[in-house]
């Protein structure tokens, strides 16, 4: 089973981070006692711009009602146009889906989105469906791992997952809370589609998926999620997130590449979760990385900030498009989400 594709999509609006600065001074300069933290926080997200689903002028939402209709309508957009470039760069057909994966945090509906594609886009009609709500930024390298899970019990088929985080539909315009300041500095729009096949179906060749781990970590519920109320979203997102990868993820990595018969010096190249640089710098110091492993991750984050679980895609689509390993040298993919949980995937290209 290998990936045979990874394609982004965008939304059409891109702002620079001073002129998101700017809208906020106008909106919440008069309630912030010193705008200043606001400042300092965006610029410590090291974030360049980012994309959002609608026109800045849109912006505050006038209630979740609001904001989960236009999430359903960008959603369908975004996803259509990944789903579209996604299978005509693996070299499948609408036939060859056997199994739909959908992941968000950022929006809900029912029937859901890969449903509501199914339509929009003539796919398959018998096509397994399975939308996943709630595992957020670990959620599209954990989509990686079912869908290999499935093409592995089906081999002649392929899987297909798709992933859209509208995250600016979800800020609270009254929250004054630093861990709402610092995502409103930090979290932006984007989706991703990827194709996983089976070892028996046609397609373009791409990374062998070799084993996937899971992991949750008892107890730290409180460490990374929502809390949902009638305004919608509210985020959860502690300081202790660093600390939670630093303690674990060094330790997990070690386990399942043992269990693999391989060590941390056999990897080569890491597809990592641009969490934000505080996460990322946990990350390369749990696992003891040296300086430029983690450049493709830096880059995404630059570019489009965090896209919760669409994130570790757009990377594995740089890696897969412009950095693509040396044959037979082996990866690992892997993010961290609300749980608190990791997810491994480990690659040989």
């Amino acid at each position: 089973m290998r990936i045979s594709s990874a394609v982004s999509a965008l939304p059409p609006h891109y702002y620079s981070q001073p002129v998101l600065i700017e809208a906020f001074r106008k909106y919440w300069g008069p309630r912030l006692e010193r705008f200043t933290v606001l400042e300092k926080l965006h610029a410590a997200a090291q974030v360049d711009g980012r994309y959002l689903a609608l026109p800045l002028e849109k912006y505050p939402l006038k209630s979740w009602g609001e904001a989960n209709n236009y999430w359903i309508e960008a959603t369908l957009k975004l996803g259509q146009k990944a789903v579209c470039e996604a299978m005509t760069a693996a070299n499948v057909t609408p036939n060859d889906i056997g199994a739909f994966f959908f992941v968000s945090v950022t929006g809900i509906c029912s029937p859901s989105i890969e449903g509501r594609l199914i339509n929009k886009m003539n796919l398959n009609p018998n096509m397994k469906r399975i939308p996943i709500f709630g595992l957020g930024c670990v959620a599209g390298a954990a989509g990686i791992a079912r869908a290999a899970d499935y093409v592995k019990a089906f081999p002649k088929q392929a899987a297909l997952l798709l992933s859209v985080e509208l995250c600016s539909l979800t800020v609270q315009p009254d929250d004054l809370s630093a861990a709402n300041l610092i995502s409103t500095g930090l979290f932006g729009d984007g989706g991703a589609a990827v194709v996983v096949s089976g070892s028996e179906c046609g397609g373009a060749p791409g990374p062998e998926i070799i084993a996937t781990r899971s992991t949750f970590y008892p107890n730290t519920e409180d460490v990374m999620g929502w809390d949902i109320s009638e305004k919608g979203f509210q985020i959860i997102l502690s300081r202790e997130v660093p600390n939670v990868i630093v303690e674990n993820l060094g330790r997990d990595a070690d386990a399942f590449l043992a269990d693999n018969g391989l060590k941390r010096g056999d990897i080569t190249n890491w597809v990592i979760h641009t969490g934000g640089p505080k996460v990322l710098d946990a990350t390369e110091t749990a696992l003891g990385l040296k300086k430029g492993a983690l450049d493709l991750s830096w880059k995404c984050l630059r570019k489009t900030g965090n896209l919760s679980s669409s994130s570790v895609l757009f990377v594995l689509e740089e890696t897969m498009k412009n950095h693509r390993p040396e044959p037979g040298s082996y990866g690992i993919l892997a993010a961290m989400g609300p749980g608190f949980c990791s997810e491994l995937v480990l690659l040989k290209w």
